[in-house]
């Protein structure tokens, strides 16, 4: 309740629509009048309530005070005495005697009382009273009484220790901004437009979000009476071109701005743009959020989003986005854009280990040698094996993980659900699993040609293999006169037509014939597009995985990943890139949060082991690492896991173990062969053979084999004979024998 209701100097303007000058401001040190005329048009101005504490209106509604002022009129709270005392809001004009004002009030009592939604304050009725000073009848709008915080209120009651505002944090904004476009969808698929959405004129009321204020409500085929908004959030094209959804969904990002961060200057310098995203934390924080806002507030009203639901849709997304950013755990869900994920391509990593799984053990098949000679043949051995795997080996010392296969990736992309406007959507419903050659054939006997029809044909082309009958029919598509497209077709990519479905597979098209640079920016047109869909962020990590722009790569797959488990290959895309820059955890921690519902598990912890120990310094502290690993060779039996596979990594984990045993560079782990200890157990009396033996039952175990050389050698034997009896051709059988012959331990006889 105001104690003084008035009207600030700074707020009071002409309110004839084609004038606006400043009217009752002070000069020459008096007081600027609450009354009068402006001296611009002469249009009359009135700052004065016309309602004052017990005063009844209608007959029915007693005025309790002023609550504030608006764009278009003081507004006051009541008490309905007829309805069970509730309570109520006075909407009054801003101007009495303004002809222009009253018509928009009567145009809310015509239309405004029908409208019912949770997010929409109620109107209840339009009434009349005589002002006895003035001898004018005015008009009043009875609405639902909404008690709560305006987002105003609450943006300017966050403030740092310094004072300054400290702004909402994103997914607050966000949540706000969905119920409002709900209401404003709402309105939309009534006919109406609300062109003056800020955070002066929301409300939350509970857990709820109520628009307020409804003066400025229109028709959307109304071109004739005054538009009425604020600056700063109006869309700039409303003085040439009117209010449209468009300009109303402007109204929203230009609101989500003022809330996410301090926008300095958005009445002025930034009044039709917004700030650099490079001087905002926000927007470099959450590039999605920035993508909304750019496409919402964009110039051209045609590249704005659609609708309030298209645009509710995308910042859907980019909060699910936020929140699993900040909290770590996925937020999923099914995109009305495209479908999931095909499969997940290049799942192996690295490849199975080829040759000796140990740098320092494997020794000749004959033991006549001397300690000295064989020494000298293990390290010519070991630096061999070293060469043999330079080629594997990146800058840093890691592993270097297996080559991306560019046109398998770009295939397995998620694909565009098809329009159900489309003619032949039905047609195209069924054929999704046929072979290439077999797609084509049922596609030439479509009923009629349609885009639809076009772009499956130009998939098949690709499965195929045949890139340049692909890309005749996207250059068909192009030749093809289409709707303006209002996002996708900007930097460039306008070549392939109108419409974003077309823009997509034309990044296809030349992500699958290796032209990654021109297809970058059909993917990055689409995200801008729709920044909350995970698929164009994946397209662009595949990219710039390819362009050797790791950091972009690893930023694209996180941000799928942790949003949506369901894009397996985010997880493998992530690990690459982070395997590549020498990143050996941050690519185990990628592979191990695939879960185990996924198809793919098996084949994650496989690559989670390779990943933890190939290429490995034997003078690493490798014991923890050793340990994951054996327990998830061990665990993935439990899942399927097949002998051949199993013993492959078992080879792999013990012959990693083997060096770092040989490499003397550890502690707490004996270093000599079982052979020469029993010489010094006999040396030094059964006492400390005791001893020995106690210590052996003490040392920690690798996939059931001590862990010291003999143990080690011995499970390396054992799994080479077994890859021997499971392997398919006898060259490898007997090469597999000779390997564990190479490993088994001597023994004395």
């Amino acid at each position: 309740m105001l104690e003084h209701p008035e009207v600030p100097e700074r707020k009071r303007f002409c309110s004839r629509a084609d004038c606006g000058a400043p009217v009752g401001r002070s000069r020459g040190g008096r007081a600027g009048r609450t009354e009068g005329f402006c001296t611009k048009c002469g249009h009359p101005y009135s700052f004065v309530p016309k309602l004052w504490p017990g005063e009844m209106v209608h007959g029915q509604y007693e005025v309790v005070g002023c609550l504030a002022h608006g764009g278009l009129g003081w507004i006051y709270l009541a008490i309905d005495r007829a309805v069970s005392d509730r309570w109520v809001v006075l909407k009054g004009l801003l101007d009495t005697g303004d002809e222009e004002a009253l018509s928009v009030a009567m145009s809310e009592r015509r239309f405004l009382a029908e409208i019912e939604h949770a997010n929409i304050v109620r109107i209840y009725n339009f009434v009349e009273h005589l002002d006895r000073a003035t001898g004018s009848l005015d008009g009043y709008i009875v609405m639902e009484y909404v008690g709560g915080m305006s987002l105003k209120e609450i943006a300017n009651g966050r403030r740092t220790p310094q004072g300054r505002r400290d702004p909402l944090p994103v997914e607050q904004a966000c949540a706000y901004g969905i119920e409002a476009l709900e209401a404003l969808g709402h309105l939309h698929s009534r006919g109406f437009l609300y062109c003056d959405f800020k955070v002066d004129n929301a409300i939350q009321q509970h857990d709820q979000l109520k628009l307020i204020d409804m003066g400025a409500v229109r028709r959307i085929d109304d071109h004739q009476s005054p538009v009425y908004g604020t600056i700063g959030y109006q869309a700039p094209e409303i003085a040439e071109l009117g209010a449209s959804v468009a300009s109303d969904l402007y109204t929203v990002a230009r609101t989500l701005a003022v809330l996410t961060f301090d926008f300095q200057g958005y009445t002025t310098v930034f009044a039709d743009s917004l700030p650099d995203p490079d001087h905002i934390r926000v927007f470099r924080t959450y590039e999605s959020f920035h993508r909304l806002l750019v496409r919402a507030t964009d110039p051209d009203r045609e590249r704005r989003f659609g609708s309030a639901e298209e645009m509710a849709e995308q910042l859907t997304g980019v909060l699910r986005e936020v929140v699993a950013l900040q909290s770590g755990e996925p937020r999923p869900a099914l995109s009305k854009l495209f479908g999931p994920e095909l499969r997940a391509v290049d799942t192996e990593v690295m490849a199975p280990q080829d040759g000796d799984s140990s740098l320092l053990g494997a020794r000749a098949a004959y033991a006549e040698r001397t300690e000295h000679s064989e020494r000298a043949a293990l390290s010519e051995q070991a630096a061999h094996s070293e060469r043999a795997a330079h080629s594997e080996r990146a800058e840093h010392g890691g592993p270097v993980p297996r080559p991306l296969d560019v046109a398998a990736a770009a295939l397995a992309l998620p694909v565009p659900r098809v329009d159900p406007d489309d003619p032949n959507a039905g047609l195209l419903a069924g054929p999704l699993t046929a072979a290439p050659a077999e797609l084509l054939a049922a596609l030439r006997s479509a009923p009629t040609t349609s885009l639809e029809v076009r772009l499956r044909e130009l998939r098949a082309h690709l499965e195929t293999g045949d890139g340049a009958a692909a890309r005749s029919v996207l250059e068909a598509i192009a030749a093809e006169p289409a709707e303006p497209w209002t996002a996708a077709a900007r930097d460039g990519a306008g070549k392939w037509g109108a419409d974003w479905r077309v823009v997509w597979h034309g990044g296809l098209v030349t992500l699958a014939t290796g032209d990654v640079e021109d297809a970058a920016p059909a993917f990055d047109a689409v995200y801008d597009a729709f920044p909350g869909e995970p698929a164009p962020k994946l397209a662009l990590g595949i990219c710039a995985e390819l362009l050797g722009r790791s950091d972009s790569a690893e930023e694209y797959y996180r941000l799928v990943w942790t949003t949506d488990r369901g894009y397996v290959s985010a997880a493998f895309g992530l690990a690459r890139v982070r395997l590549a820059a020498g990143d050996r955890t941050g690519a185990v921690e990628a592979l191990e949060s695939v879960p185990e519902a996924s198809i793919h598990y098996t084949a994650a912890r496989i690559a989670a082991v390779r990943a933890r120990l190939r290429q490995r310094a034997p003078g690493d502290a490798l014991l923890p690492d050793l340990r994951a690993a054996a327990e998830q060779v061990e665990a993935l039996a439990d899942f399927g896991l097949d002998a051949e596979r199993r013993e492959q990594l078992t080879t792999e984990v013990l012959g990693t173990a083997l060096d770092w045993v040989l490499s003397g560079s550890h502690s707490g782990v004996p270093e000599t062969e079982p052979e020469h200890g029993s010489q010094n157990g006999t040396q030094n009396g059964s006492g400390n053979g005791t001893q020995n033996e106690a210590a052996a039952d003490e040392r920690p175990a690798l996939l059931g084999c001590p862990l010291d050389e003999r143990g080690l050698r011995f499970g390396l034997e054992r799994s080479y004979r077994l890859l021997a009896r499971l392997a398919q051709r006898g060259d490898r059988r007997i090469e597999l024998v000779e390997r564990a012959n190479r490993f088994r331990p001597r023994t004395w006889v």
